[in-house]
Parts: C-alpha cells; structure tokens; sequence
C-alpha cells in the first residue's frame, strides 16, 4: 500500500498526539487518533489513562458536526480494539459513527486484538488501509510490543559516571547520594521515571544512598520500586520503603505481603535475573528504569538483558571510586549524543535485543 504526503503528515500528528500518554497509560499502548475531512482536522483525541476512554472516542466524540463524519477518514496509530476490556471497543464506535475510512498505522501484536479489529472494520464496509508510519508507531509502543513479543518488561539502564569513571567514592560518610550530574540532568531522569512504569535498584544502591526512587523534580507519576534484596538486609525505614508508591522486593526469603510491600521469593542459584522478569511480564510490568549500583547493571549488561542505555557523565573527577559498568560490548558509538550545561549524556540502543 503506498500512502501519499499527507498521510504521514495526519500518521505522525497521531504520534504526538498518543506521546501525551507516556507513563499514564500502562498496560495499555500510547494510541493517538486523527478525523480528517477533505484534508482538514475536524477531531482529535488520545489514550490518557488505562480505564478511561480509548484515543479513537475522543477524537470522533470532538467532532462538532457529527454529519461530516460518513465523508471523513480516522486515522490511529494501533489497530482499533475490538474485545471487551476495561472500555468497549473502539470498532463498534467507528462502525457506528458512520466512518467509512480508517488508517492504520501498525496492526496491534496483542492476541485479543492482533487483526480481528482490522477485519470487523471490514466485514462492515469501511475501507482500512494498514502499515504507515510502521517504524514509528513501533518505537512509540516499544514497551507494549517488546512485552508482547519477548514476554519482558522493556529494559533501561541508567546510571551518572564522574568524568574519571567512577559511578560513587569507595566511601562515604553518609546514606546520601552523592551528586555527578547537574540540576538539569537530574531532572531529565526523574522525567525519565515518570515515563516507565517501574524503577529498580539493587540492595546496595538502597544500604549506601537511601534513594527515595520519585519523581519530585519532575510533575509525573512515580514507577512503582522493585528492589534486589536476598536477605532482606534493607531497613524497612529505607526511603524505598515509603508509603506513596507501591514497592515490590525480591528475596530468597518467603515473607507475606504487607501494606504497600510486597515480598517475591526467588531462586538467586538459578538465574534470579530472568525469574525477576518473568514474575514482571505476568503482572503486566511493561517497562523498568533501572538505577542500581554497578554489580546490578553488570548483571543487566552481561546477560544481554537491556534495550536501551542512558549514561550521564558529569564533570566531576573522584580519582578513585566505585568504578562504572564496563561498556565493552556497547557499540562504540552511541547512538545519540546530548550536552547538558557541561554534562554529556550517552543513549545506546542494544540492536541485538530486538
């Protein structure tokens, strides 16, 4: 199917539009949806919250002349709904709307859906053009398909290095992070945690730092906490611990859930590290930032578990320390290169994982 100029443009807007949805959204995809009359927006919408109303009721609902609608063309990055979930679905909305056109941009992976919307859409006349824009509504939705497709949650590593290559000093005199990166790259990670769905640290990174693991220099949700700890060696008055976000601690231990914590026994003599991904991908955890010490992102980078790496170097020089991941099997060019008010930050994409 070729599509012309202005479909990629109408495509592309509905990209932006579903980004709005990034960290609110899980484990729903981010889905943006466009009505176009005679080449014109008459309507838009997106997905805001799991529970709520899908882009595709939105954006027909913010059509003010409801006659236009039979001559007008819906375009949606994802494949249409057509199952009964936490909303009805979004095909029998177009069907009835009298939309006689819709454009896809990527058919949907998830097995509920995965063509059946595409096909009621046209076992009832409308006309469906499919496959826009497939690269970009791919990387929209990487957490949603990569959780389909490779039964994981989407894997960040991320981490500040000094400008010698020290992760921490060896040691320290108190609990605390100490800072390597700037005001605004701190603020750009706790962006970043308000855009995955979980944040993860080792027990370690918890004894020496007491990381509260939030979002405070960000307006964005917190991710919920997961936290490496084999023999339950953190304080239950550790910062991680804390009331405003549900945490999740995996353990050798067996220990009942309480409150807001939950404990996950895991078997560390046999692969711990998939055992934690497994156990993710089974409650729909779609994506994890994870911002443990070097021994935990090690693990992360030698089991070739990751697809994407956000390494900060800041300006400072420690001379000697707690040294950084070694990056050896990273390309050695980053796939992107950013400067921050002096701080230099590094994104690798890990091509082998997908």
């Amino acid at each position: 199917m070729k599509f012309g100029m202005s479909a990629s443009k109408f495509m592309n807007k509905c990209i932006t539009l579903a980004k709005q949805g990034l960290g609110n959204t899980y484990p729903n995809p981010l889905v943006g949806s466009l009505v176009v009359y005679n080449g014109r927006v008459i309507g838009s919408g997106w997905h805001h919250k799991s529970g709520e109303a899908h882009a595709e009721v939105h954006a027909i609902s913010s059509v003010s002349d409801r006659s236009l609608l039979a001559d007008s063309t819906l375009y949606v990055n994802l494949e249409p709904c057509n199952h009964h979930g936490k909303t009805p679905p979004c095909t029998d909305l177009i069907i009835q709307s009298g939309i006689r056109h819709v454009v896809v941009g990527m058919q949907d992976p998830f097995e509920k859906v995965n063509g059946r919307g595409i096909q009621k859409l046209h076992h009832a006349g409308v006309r469906v053009d499919v496959g826009i824009e497939v690269a970009a509504c791919r990387e929209l939705n990487k957490r949603f398909v990569t959780t389909i497709e490779k039964k994981r949650p989407y894997i960040i590593l991320k981490w500040a290095e000094t400008a010698d290559g020290f992760l921490a000093p060896r040691t320290k005199t108190k609990n605390e992070p100490v800072w390597i990166s700037n005001l605004l790259s701190r603020t750009l990670a706790h962006q970043w945690r308000a855009e995955e769905q979980s944040i993860l640290i080792g027990k370690q990174t918890a004894l020496d730092d007491n990381p509260a693991l939030t979002t405070r220099l960000y307006n964005g949700p917190s991710p919920i906490r997961l936290l490496i700890d084999p023999k339950k060696e953190v304080d239950r008055k550790a910062k991680v611990f804390n009331p405003d976000q549900k945490v999740i601690v995996f353990t050798a231990n067996k220990s009942r859930t309480e409150d807001h914590i939950e404990y996950v026994t895991i078997d560390f003599s046999a692969n711990g590290l998939q055992q934690i991904l497994n156990n993710l991908y089974e409650r729909s955890v779609q994506s994890i930032i994870v911002e443990g010490g070097s021994i935990t992102l090690q693990h992360f980078i030698d089991s070739g578990l990751w697809d994407e790496a956000r390494v900060i170097t800041g300006q400072e020089k420690f001379e000697k320390g707690i040294t950084a991941p070694n990056t050896t099997s990273f390309s050695a060019k980053p796939n992107a290169t950013t400067t921050f008010e002096g701080d230099v930050l590094k994104q690798w994409v890990n091509h082998l994982a997908h």
